[in-house]
């Protein structure tokens, strides 16, 4: 019991306390980070821009075309066999055929929209600080406000942490190196706040593009 407080204020006291910090709906920073974390962690950062489908194929005497692929072939998330590749009927040039290894296969973040496609993904934003957000008019379904934060990622894969990828995807070096700023659209449901709008895709190279 709190002292010096009569016992029936005391309940109301802490009954007022447990619903507001219950309240999905406030305007507060903290309900926005939760909104935002729980959006991203059904959408984890991933390592291409657009989900690819294997195998695909590289010219060996491209090292711009390789070195991303044999960076995950060492990472052993791809496999790499090499083949002739008919350009004319007189002409022919060496390439390097990757596909899914194993263990790719069971990292990969399939696309259940698009059969065959997925991606790599290395991990999940988390929301370190809300610096600002636009005020609401008001606390019913619909209202939007847009809030800006700084965020980290958590849960890295060993193999996003790796020299090889982090040179060959200086996207993922960066977004591991430090916090990131945001904006994320926040609209107010029935359930409390959700994001509206993820504005953000990973870059062909890691790199997220707002």
């Amino acid at each position: 019991m709190m002292r010096g407080i009569p016992p029936i204020l005391a309940i109301l006291t802490i009954g007022i306390v447990a619903a507001t910090g219950c309240n999905k709906k406030a305007d507060d920073a903290g309900n926005y980070k939760s909104a935002i974390n729980s959006y991203y962690d059904a959408h984890p950062e991933c390592l291409f821009k657009t989900e690819k489908k294997f195998p695909v194929q590289a010219d060996t005497k491209d090292s711009s075309e390789t070195m991303p692929w044999d960076a995950l072939v060492d990472q052993g998330l791809l496999v790499r066999t090499t083949a002739e590749k008919t350009k004319l009927i007189v002409m022919s040039k060496s390439v390097n055929n990757y596909d899914l290894s194993d263990k790719g296969r069971g990292t990969w973040k399939a696309d259940p929209q698009m059969p065959g496609y997925g991606n790599f993904c290395f991990g999940r934003r988390k929301v370190e600080k809300i610096t600002n957000y636009t005020p609401v008019g008001g606390t019913q379904p619909g209202v939007v406000t847009t809030v800006n934060y700084t965020y980290t990622v958590s849960d890295v894969a060993d193999w996003a942490r790796s020299a090889g990828i982090q040179t060959a995807y200086p996207g993922v070096k960066a977004k591991l190196a430090a916090a990131s700023s945001a904006t994320a659209n926040l609209v107010l449901t029935g359930n409390g706040w959700q994001l509206q709008k993820a504005a953000a895709a990973n870059g062909p190279d890691g790199s997220v593009v707002e």
